[in-house]
């Protein structure tokens, strides 16, 4: 089972690049993104459920695997918060590509109260902060779709 948590905790793999692990991760949510963005949004939604609740514990296992509270190995954050961020906007890969960027710099910003969310305990609290950037992601896209089809 500590073998298939880290697969999960690491977003399969890709949370083990030696670089900017994190955006390796938003890649991952990105792709699933496209292989799931015409399904019904009932199925989105239970996928992001499952993702998230899995991810809470593949990386509370990887934080004891790896000895520390948040590692930079573990991704599938990143993954559920890339998700929500394009949760049911059904955007094509132009818009999706925007969404991954302001999801990524809300990541590192991690505004209030996202960062304190970071302070939950293992890996709810690995997940917490991600997900409410996702929140403010999906805010901001919808604002951006709003304002993109007034003018267009």
């Amino acid at each position: 089972m500590k073998a298939i948590a880290l697969f999960i905790a690491t977003g399969a793999g890709s949370g083990y690049a030696p670089v900017a692990p994190g955006t390796f991760g938003s890649v991952v949510g990105l792709i699933i993104y496209f292989l799931t963005w015409r399904w019904p949004a009932s199925w989105q939604a239970t996928l992001l459920v499952a993702i998230s609740l899995v991810g809470i514990w593949a990386s509370t296992v990887a934080a004891r695997h790896f000895g520390r509270e948040d590692p930079g190995q573990v991704v599938i954050d990143e993954v559920a918060g890339q998700l929500l961020t394009l949760f049911l906007l059904g955007v094509g890969p132009m818009w999706a590509i925007v969404g991954f960027f302001i999801f990524r710099v809300l990541d590192v910003i991690k505004p209030w109260p996202a960062r304190q969310l970071e302070a939950l305990p293992s890996g709810l609290g690995i997940m917490a902060d991600d997900l409410m950037v996702g929140v403010y992601g999906w805010i901001i896209m919808r604002v951006l779709l709003g304002v993109a089809a007034r003018l267009f």
